[in-house]
């Protein structure tokens, strides 16, 4: 289990998680930059997640869904506030419906991600800031802590799966004629260009 400590401070309504791992922090930072692997680990065990959408930088969305053992879902949204890769980056997260449209259910709160290098490999710490007492007591009461155990507990087969990280890098080879070929790659950037697959025939 990753986690090494939860914190509940409700003077200042947060709640800070931290958790090491054995890889290094742009591994760690990978597995929550890419949509297939990080809906392999952000739902609890019994509620896997499916990732939609997911622009990592600032202004940029993510919408996902969660999905549980009797057919419910529970839909979220993600708005980046700050992308800085690989230490940290900042979301406003909050319920949405199934087309990743936020609703009312409950406030939405903010949550930091910090990793950090260790001697063994990395760290994470991720803080979340409720809006109110309340709202950190209802969401406790709804098993928030336990749900994030759950998840993260998903994390280490995840990292270690290089095989995971090299797909995300890999070309695949399209055969147009006798002479030309096509090569899909990925373009790692800034704005809505961050991710996007484009095809080079050649």
């Amino acid at each position: 289990m990753p986690i090494t400590s939860v914190t509940k401070n409700l003077d200042d309504l947060t709640m800070t998680v931290v958790a090491e791992f054995p890889v290094p922090v742009e591994r760690l930072w990978d597995a929550y930059a890419d949509p297939r692997q990080i809906e392999r680990f952000w739902g609890p065990v019994e509620w896997p997640a499916t990732f939609y959408r997911h622009d990592m930088y600032p202004g940029g969305r993510s919408h996902y869904a969660m999905r549980g053992p009797n057919g419910e879902i529970s839909a979220g949204y993600w708005e980046f506030l700050a992308v800085e890769r690989p230490h940290r980056f900042e979301v406003i997260d909050g319920f949405a419906d199934e087309d990743g449209n936020p609703t009312d259910e409950f406030p939405p709160m903010r949550i930091e991600f910090r990793f950090e290098p260790t001697e063994t490999g990395s760290r994470l710490v991720t803080t979340t800031y409720f809006t109110s007492l309340e709202v950190v007591e209802k969401m406790l009461e709804m098993g928030m802590e336990e749900g994030m155990r759950s998840a993260m507990s998903q994390i280490d087969q995840v990292v270690a799966d290089l095989a995971a990280a090299a797909a995300e890098r890999a070309t695949e080879i399209q055969i147009l004629s006798a002479t030309k070929i096509r090569t899909p790659r990925i373009f790692r950037g800034t704005g809505d260009q961050s991710g996007r697959r484009m095809s080079t025939p050649t």
